[in-house]
């Protein structure tokens, strides 16, 4: 029988996180990010983006082990620290409306529930970080002996680097645009 919290993340979690990415990012566009905050902004998301990217892809792509746990456990505290960094900046710059809060509550709190199902799924791995004389913690970097269906990951990753990357990268491109236009103009007066 399948695991059901791994039926959860995979086909709840993970679509939920993607679609709150793309919202989000049309959230920036209509705020007219470019103009606003700029690419300071966005390259904070891109930021966020790797900060919650780099452990998806572990968990995705190696065996979960007390390794991927930490790492998964740091990255979503350095997300958290760089989402407080990401709002403070942008209410400074721009109007953060309703909507797009509410966003973000999701793009923080999705990491959150997939890491506790992550943990909840290899607990003995979670547990060996912060019990040294139980079971060793496994820190090797292995792929995955059963891995996940290859269709399912080239979609999700297809989803997230087209659907989720690239636009973050395009608004950064946009950010870096209006600020030298700006600059020009300047320039000429």
């Amino acid at each position: 029988m399948i695991d059901p919290t791994l039926v959860i993340l995979m086909y709840f979690v993970i679509p939920i996180w993607l679609l709150a990415g793309i919202v989000d990012w049309f959230c920036h566009r209509q705020s007219n990010i470019a103009k606003t905050s700029g690419a300071k902004e966005s390259f904070i998301h891109v930021l966020m983006f790797a900060e919650v990217g780099v452990p998806l892809v572990l968990i995705l792509l190696f065996e979960v082990n007390s390794l991927i746990i930490a790492i998964s456990i740091l990255f979503f505290l350095l997300h958290e620290l760089t989402a407080l960094w990401d709002v403070s900046y942008a209410v400074s710059k721009r109007r953060v409306g309703p909507i797009e809060q509410h966003v973000h509550s999701f793009l923080e709190m999705i990491p959150l529930l997939a890491l506790v199902l992550i943990i909840a799924r290899h607990w003995q791995q979670f547990v060996a970080l912060f019990t040294p004389s139980g079971f060793p913690p496994d820190l090797s970097l292995q792929l995955k002996a059963s891995p996940l269906p290859t269709t399912y990951l080239v979609i999700v990753l297809l989803i997230a680097l087209t659907l989720e990357f690239a636009p973050y990268v395009e608004e950064f491109i946009r950010g870096i645009k209006a600020k030298n236009e700006q600059a020009s103009r300047q320039s000429n007066i």
